[in-house]
């Protein structure tokens, strides 16, 4: 963990991307097949999509068949197994809340087609979803999911955790976003946030192939050092953090098909094996869940 930081220096440090350099140049290899410059804030160790899309572009980049978690389809053999290891991790998901929170009010945002809510629902969770692609919340809403259509217009301080299942790093307007899930929490509320990690061995390996840069629909690439700076400016404690262990098979074999133009499920695989045994050294893994508490 980070040494205690005054907000006074939290202020002077926070989301400075002004005359930066560029840490890398990636392309869109899902939608439009531009490129984008990810720019680095060195003090908070945080990456900035740039150019961003407009509020009005950025749902076309959704616009794929290959983004596979706005759908449930199963074509394919990575489709398959990529169901296969979601039902999984879904499950320890949700044994994951039972660990930190007492069961109560649940707000998963970016529930997508709503199978994590599902689960904590059958687990007596009072469960809430927050969905703008439709064609997700079409499918979640078929499987008796309860949704709001506007964060905005939810009573303050009601919810006793917060998910956000690599969700943070889509997010357009990152510092309100913050502020609002603090409103949204109870006091000591709990708040899970799953995004991938630029700083792994997969990510260095693959580079500019790294699928988890996913841009422009992945406009922010966090640190452990980025959470937790930007969620304590708003009294929110990251107090453990924990590896997302099949997140660095399921990204390599991606990278590697962005990289070779086919997929290589034998290289993807030991390439994630190699992530994960080089995370279990320096704690960098692929992806991380950030476990933070309100304070």
């Amino acid at each position: 963990m980070l040494t205690l930081i005054t907000t006074t220096l939290l202020s002077f440090i926070f989301m400075n991307f002004e005359n930066k350099t560029t840490y890398i140049e990636v392309k869109d290899f899902s939608v439009s097949g531009k490129s984008f410059s990810l720019l680095m804030d060195e003090e908070l160790e945080l990456l900035k999509t740039i150019p961003q899309p407009s509020l009005l572009d950025l749902p076309s980049y959704y616009e794929s068949e290959d983004y596979i978690s706005h759908t449930d389809h199963s074509r394919s053999l990575f489709e398959k197994m990529y169901q296969i290891v979601k039902r999984s991790a879904i499950k320890k998901k949700v044994n994951l809340l039972t660990k930190y929170s007492i069961k109560g009010k649940i707000l998963d945002i970016g529930a997508g087609t709503g199978d994590f809510l599902v689960e904590a629902k059958n687990k007596n969770w009072d469960v809430l979803g927050f969905e703008p692609n439709e064609k997700a919340r079409k499918l979640a809403l078929e499987k008796g999911i309860k949704f709001t259509d506007e964060l905005e217009n939810l009573e303050s301080n009601q919810f006793d955790v917060i998910t956000m299942w690599h969700v943070l790093e889509h997010i357009p307007n990152l510092e309100y976003q913050i502020e609002e899930l603090k409103r949204l929490l109870k006091p000591n509320g709990i708040l899970f946030i799953a995004v991938p990690n630029f700083k792994s061995y997969d990510a260095k390996y693959y580079a500019a192939f790294w699928a988890a840069y996913d841009v422009p629909r992945h406009l922010w690439h966090f640190s452990k050092k980025a959470i937790e700076l930007l969620f304590q400016k708003q009294n929110i404690k990251l107090f453990h953090v924990k590896p997302m262990w099949f997140d660095s098979f399921y990204v390599a074999m991606l990278s590697e098909k962005y990289k070779t133009g086919k997929m290589n499920f034998i290289k993807g695989f030991f390439i994630g094996f190699v992530s994960n045994c080089k995370g279990i050294a320096n704690n960098e893994y692929s992806s991380h869940i950030y476990i933070l508490k309100n304070q």
